[in-house]
């Protein structure tokens, strides 16, 4: 099975029974392994070896979330226990950075091998903060610059693996609270050293590498709005970046009409011109509605010459009503479509998505067609 073009595992074949046999034994010895971390975590066994056992569950299988939370146990147990290499009372700094070093080892290990596993990635998450406590700013600061890179490795390997980026905008999270002065006035922009510009560029980079990576186009829209806020832009700049973007994405429509994703950020450009939209979201702030009138117009025609060439893709017909849709916030008439228009991308609709007739329906009653 393949996810995003990436292969998971090899499918189930034909087995012998001496495969079948090896494979019980193979639970068995799993079940017993089970049983004996609940048990020894149930004792509150928190002991190097015990972290061993719990060790070896956790490569047989990384998604039992419980054997996660055992492990973090055992951690806080031995974080604050002495050294068993070292006579000295209480507990030892050196230690706990090895233990750390060890999870860090271990949680690198299995992502490479399970890249999307929810509880790997948060117990990653939950260990950094952790050596945050052992280390100096300038070390955590190195830490999370580290792990930054880790994330571009992943996300070559997987472009589209949406734990990493998710996990990415964590990171560099991190980074920028690391990088700000220790204050309790708020860091000015010079001080903030934030990383909104350079992970634009990175969403820039990515999409141009794979325009189908729907986690690139969001987390653009994400960066969007606080990049001209820090950019302090003005109105003239706030136009250029809206119509910047809408250049690429109808190149990117253009390249790929049938991508789900490029269609979706176009819906999230037209979204900001909508007067509902949030002013602390909106990409221009002093649109009339002439300004939008236009900007609709000009879209619907766009998508009206790709629907000559593509006349079976349904995400060209839902754009079209999408945008009607819009227009008609700001527009009674119809200047730039007709009724009859809106009613025939309609039915190309029901007739390209039978399976979602019922959303069609109602997309029809809300712009009573």
């Amino acid at each position: 099975m393949a996810s995003h073009g990436v292969l998971r595992g090899l499918g189930a074949g034909v087995r012998s029974e001496e495969a079948r046999q090896k494979e019980l034994q193979q639970i068995a010895a799993y079940n017993d392994l089970v049983e004996l971390v609940n048990t020894k975590v149930a004792e509150r066994q928190y002991t190097i070896e015990v972290l061993d056992l719990i060790t070896k569950l956790l490569n047989e299988n990384p998604e039992y979330y419980t054997i996660w939370n055992h492990r973090r146990r055992a951690l806080r147990y031995l974080f604050a226990a002495p050294d068993p290499k070292d006579s000295s009372p209480g507990p030892s700094k050196r230690h706990a950075q090895d233990l750390v070093e060890s999870d860090l080892r271990l949680t690198f290990l299995l992502l490479r091998k399970f890249p999307k596993c929810y509880w790997i990635w948060n117990h990653r998450n939950w260990i950094l903060r952790i050596a945050e406590s052992f280390v100096q700013t300038a070390e955590a600061r190195k830490l999370w610059s580290e792990e930054l890179q880790l994330i571009g490795k992943m996300l070559h390997a997987d472009s589209r693996n949406f734990h990493a980026w998710s996990y990415r905008r964590f990171v560099v999270a991190q980074l920028e609270r690391l990088q700000a002065p220790a204050t309790s006035e708020p860091p000015s922009r010079e001080a903030r050293q934030s990383l909104t510009e350079s992970e634009f560029e990175y969403t820039t980079k990515m999409i141009k590498t794979n325009l189908s990576n729907f986690s690139a186009w969001h987390n653009r829209s994400e960066l969007i709005p606080r990049l001209l806020a820090e950019r302090e832009a003005g109105s003239v700049a706030r136009r250029k970046m809206l119509d910047d973007e809408l250049a690429l994405i109808c190149t990117a429509i253009n390249t790929d009409p049938f991508d789900q994703s490029i269609w979706y950020y176009h819906q999230y450009l037209m979204s900001t011109l909508s007067l509902d939209c949030p002013p602390q979201d909106r990409i221009v702030h002093d649109l009339s509605n002439h300004d939008r009138q236009k900007y609709y117009a000009h879209e619907m025609e766009y998508i009206r010459e790709i629907l000559e060439d593509e006349e079976d893709c349904k995400w060209v017909y839902e754009a079209l009503l999408h945008c009607a849709g819009c227009y008609l916030e700001v527009e009674g008439g119809t200047q730039a479509f007709t009724t009859r228009d809106m009613r025939y991308w309609l039915d190309q609709l029901k007739r390209l998505d039978p399976l979602r007739k019922g959303r069609w329906d109602d997309l029809g009653r809300s712009l009573k067609l």
